[in-house]
């Protein structure tokens, strides 16, 4: 997946535009993705991620934040494992999509 340099998802919040980030990004040839500071539509972790991740984890009761923490790794690096968090490589398609209908939701992709 790296043979075809790295690419990095952010938006343009101060941290990500900051001039150390910058030089950095563009030391190692980086390519950013810029997308608005919230859609819902283009963030991968909104319309990959949370839903796979939510589902089994629906009404469970966590004693603590340690625990969640380790519950909610588990399932990442689970879903992970299995290939099923692609948000990223399916970004390009949600943007043609976003595009064609001017801006409107385009949820269910």
């Amino acid at each position: 997946m790296l043979q075809n340099g790295v690419s990095i998802l952010h938006d343009k919040a101060r941290p990500h535009i900051g001039a150390p980030v910058v030089a950095l990004l563009e030391k190692y040839g980086w390519e950013r993705l810029e997308h608005p500071p919230y859609s819902p539509d283009l963030s991968p972790p909104d319309f990959d991620l949370f839903p796979k991740l939510k589902e089994p984890l629906r009404g469970i009761r966590f004693p603590n934040l340690d625990i969640l923490n380790e519950e909610v790794s588990r399932r990442i690096r689970e879903l992970n494992k299995d290939g099923v968090l692609c948000g990223i490589q399916a970004l390009p398609k949600r943007w043609q999509s976003c595009i064609d209908k001017q801006g409107d939701y385009i949820e269910g992709l």
